[in-house]
């Protein structure tokens, strides 16, 4: 297993971010195309197929760690978002557990989501 990280910076605020890495409306609108929460489990939902994923940690306006509820523990991913006290830039850091051979699969998926991201806050 491997962990990746990536940082894509967005012209937004953390609190417009936040609401778009942590809740089931804010998630099908980039990360997948239906989400659907029952306490800390959320369900993603792509065309036929889903996936659960638990949320193991949030901190507002901060971040938020998930962990696949069908695959062995350690394969979590996470959003923290940062925010430069100087500049105003704000950063997504998109930290991901994968398999070692999925390494740039899985770099171009992010880039994928993220960008449909910046689409829908106009970034």
């Amino acid at each position: 297993m491997k962990e990746i990280r990536l940082e894509f910076f967005l012209k937004t605020s953390p609190a417009v971010l936040f609401s778009r890495i942590s809740t089931p409306s804010g998630l099908a609108e980039w990360f997948a195309d239906n989400v659907i929460e029952s306490g800390k489990i959320l369900t993603f939902i792509w065309g036929n197929s889903e996936q659960k994923a638990l949320i193991l940690t949030m901190i507002p306006f901060e971040s938020i760690t998930f962990r696949w509820l069908d695959m062995e523990p350690g394969y979590e991913f996470g959003f923290n978002i940062l925010k430069d006290e100087i500049t105003g830039d704000v950063a997504l850091i998109v930290t991901d557990n994968i398999d070692d051979d999925d390494v740039e699969d899985t770099r171009n998926l992010w880039n994928s989501q993220v960008s449909k991201l910046k689409q829908m806050i106009g970034s």
